[in-house]
């Protein structure tokens, strides 16, 4: 597929929009540091300190591995599903998109990881509705595993998450929506009939929503939610290790739901990376725990900073990468 080279207008648009990412990037990062600043302050900064002193570089570094077994675990269902859908792609040309893809997780709703789209056009020459069913089967079936492991682990511990089931059924009906092509066709038919207007951006719904035939085999969202559940228990585990080590009294089953429950929590408002919720539900539930402010508040820093910034610092770094591979592809295709 040829694509026109930009001109100078939407090469100095482009660069704007990406430095606008990067102070948007910059700006939530702060933010979240000045929230939980405050509340280190407030219940005194020598307690907080001497519970961050407890780390070793080693324990950060166990912190991190289990953090990329999660991305490496998801990368490698990305390219199940990639695989499923007919691409002409390789393993690590899919996972430099997927990890590529971090580098906008922190835009609302993480929409800006739509750019792994992009690029596959540019690669393959498949049209973005072709290629968009890979976004909604890699959330629906992060949101399987998620409900799943979350079911499992409130069932385990003695944790008083009532409110826990509806936010895992929820999870599974968002799921079943996303991966039903009848379904969601119909209701992207339904949604055009009732506002009157984009027709042609609820044509483009329903035609990626015909593309989701390929994942609608119960045995593939299986082996994808396989995938997704060890992923995202390795950051839950590394959740545990990290609050055995400042001296926590949680068990592992609670230990992997808090932090579960308040990613998705986090996720649920709709805040870029889920930031100010996440940390505000990890804090309320380790609390609930009995887990002291100046225990719970640097455990809440350090596990953020070692799983979603340490996955847009990735995304950051093979970003450029992924831009110029695209690119070059691109032009020999041209």
């Amino acid at each position: 597929m040829t694509e026109a080279l930009p001109s100078s207008a939407r090469k100095r648009a482009r660069e704007t929009r990406q430095r606008r990412d990067l102070w948007v990037l910059g700006g939530l990062f702060a933010l979240m540091v000045v929230g939980l600043i405050g509340l280190a302050a407030a219940t005194g900064w020598q307690e907080t300190l001497d519970q961050i002193a407890l780390l070793s570089f080693w324990q950060i570094a166990m912190l991190l591995v289990l953090s990329a077994m999660n991305y490496f675990f998801r990368g490698l269902r990305w390219h199940f599903f990639s695989l499923r859908l007919g691409l002409p792609t390789v393993f690590f040309q899919n996972l430099r998109h997927f990890i590529g893809g971090f580098a906008m997780s922190a835009t609302p709703g993480r929409v800006g990881e739509l750019v792994r789209m992009r690029w596959l056009r540019r690669e393959t020459g498949w049209a973005f509705e072709r290629t968009a069913p890979l976004v909604l089967v890699d959330r629906a079936s992060d949101l399987v595993a998620m409900a799943l492991i979350l079911a499992v682990t409130v069932a385990l511990s003695a944790m008083g998450l009532a409110k826990a089931w509806p936010v895992v059924l929820g999870a599974l009906i968002l799921a079943y929506i996303a991966t039903r092509p009848k379904l969601l066709a119909g209701l992207a038919t339904a949604g055009y009939r009732v506002s009157g207007v984009l027709p042609r951006l609820f044509a483009r719904i329903r035609g990626a929503a015909r593309s989701l035939s390929a994942f609608s085999n119960p045995t593939v969202m299986l082996a994808a939610s396989g995938l997704g559940i060890i992923g995202w228990l390795a950051e839950g585990v590394a959740m545990y290790l990290l609050l055995v080590w400042m001296g926590a009294d949680v068990g592992l089953a609670a230990a992997i739901a808090i932090f579960v429950f308040a990613t998705l929590a986090g996720g649920l408002t709709g805040a870029p990376g889920g930031v100010g919720g996440a940390e505000a539900a990890m804090i309320g539930l380790l609390t609930l725990e009995g887990v002291p402010l100046e225990v719970s508040v640097p455990a809440t820093l350090i596990i953020r900073v070692t799983t979603l910034w340490f996955a847009i610092g990735l995304g950051l770094l093979v970003f450029p990468f992924a831009e110029r591979a695209s690119k070059r592809t691109a032009h020999a295709v041209e």
